[in-house]
């Protein structure tokens, strides 16, 4: 089991493309930071092509827009796919950087898209316990995505993560999710 500041990864570690994720996503996390502040949710998501040229930037837009599956992710995947006039990203050789670890229907979106490679910050873990948000059922898919040819570096500048996901429950924004009765 990793611990809380060591990146964990389903492929041996390039250190070159480690320090570029760090940089983007201490990047995405000052940057989410404003689009709290314009009333999107927690999390940010960039999408790059394999020459370093963002091809998409987009923060989760849940509760802003009133529809729960404007997560950061689905809506960058959604602007790449624009963006380059296609519904399967396999060929361009993508990589998605993302501030936290995305959800069970983000993982579903993030496969069927075709992107390569994605990198990540708050597990989710740390995001549920400090959010309350429901991140999902994801057995072993860090394994299934790496079967697939995806690969996974996570858990990276986490610390900077949780600052922002604290400083957005403290402020009081929403904590979406629905209702369940348990049993």
């Amino acid at each position: 089991m990793a611990q809380k500041n060591s990146v964990i990864a389903n492929k041996k570690i390039n250190e070159k493309k480690l320090n570029l994720a760090k940089k983007i996503i201490l990047d995405l996390q000052t940057e989410l930071k404003k689009a709290i502040r314009a009333g999107c949710g927690p999390f940010l998501a960039a999408i790059y092509d394999s020459k370093g040229t963002l091809i998409a930037k987009c923060a989760n837009s849940v509760v802003f827009e009133s529809c729960s599956h404007n997560h950061a992710e689905m809506n960058a995947i959604k602007e790449a796919e624009r963006v380059l006039g296609t519904y399967d990203l396999s060929p361009y050789g993508l990589s998605l950087y993302v501030t936290a670890e995305p959800c069970i229907m983000c993982l579903g979106g993030i496969m069927w898209s075709g992107i390569r490679e994605v990198y990540y910050g708050v597990p989710s873990k740390r995001v549920e316990e400090i959010t309350g948000f429901d991140e999902g059922f994801k057995p072993d898919w860090l394994n299934e995505f790496k079967k697939r040819g995806i690969t996974v570096y996570g858990q990276i500048e986490v610390e900077a993560g949780e600052e922002v996901l604290k400083s957005y429950v403290e402020q009081g924004h929403t904590i979406y999710k629905p209702e369940r009765k348990t049993k």
